[in-house]
């Protein structure tokens, strides 16, 4: 006995589908103004837009992995959760800027910028200890 399709169901996939389009439409933008503007950050962004595309448009998240400037990093992070050295240098400065901007030119309380402070040097730790290159055994090929 086959099962007829509910159009309720299909119109309800049909529009998740299409939010997880347009999210990854969101991220990427933000990613491509992350090339242009040194403090907004480019990998997370096309990492969540290579994300959001898996889930709405094999189309679109094949596009992305295989692009020819922005794959190679994604399929790094992918396959081996490598973060380049410089990319985590550059991630690191940029925080500890916006954290000297914070502390000496907002009004935020001393407080927020503590607990801003204890975030950024939790994702600065994670950053550090993912690897900066691929393992040894793969960089024989």
């Amino acid at each position: 006995m086959s099962k007829i399709p509910n159009p309720v169901s299909s119109h309800l996939a049909k529009s998740v589908r299409i939010t997880y389009i347009l999210l990854g439409g969101l991220f990427f933008g933000l990613g491509m103004l992350g090339v242009i503007l040194p403090v907004l950050p480019t990998t997370p962004f096309l990492l969540l837009a290579l994300w959001a595309f898996s889930n709405g448009s094999d189309t679109l998240h094949h596009w992305l992995y295989t692009h020819k400037t922005f794959g190679p990093a994604l399929q790094r992070w992918h396959q081996y959760r490598i973060i380049p050295r410089h990319a985590k240098i550059l991630i690191v400065l940029s925080m500890l800027g916006s954290l000297i901007f914070l502390g000496g030119f907002s009004e935020l309380s001393w407080q927020m910028t503590s607990l801003v402070a204890i975030v950024m040097m939790i994702v600065a730790s994670y950053l550090l200890t993912r690897p900066s290159s691929l393992p040894a055994e793969d960089c024989t090929e």
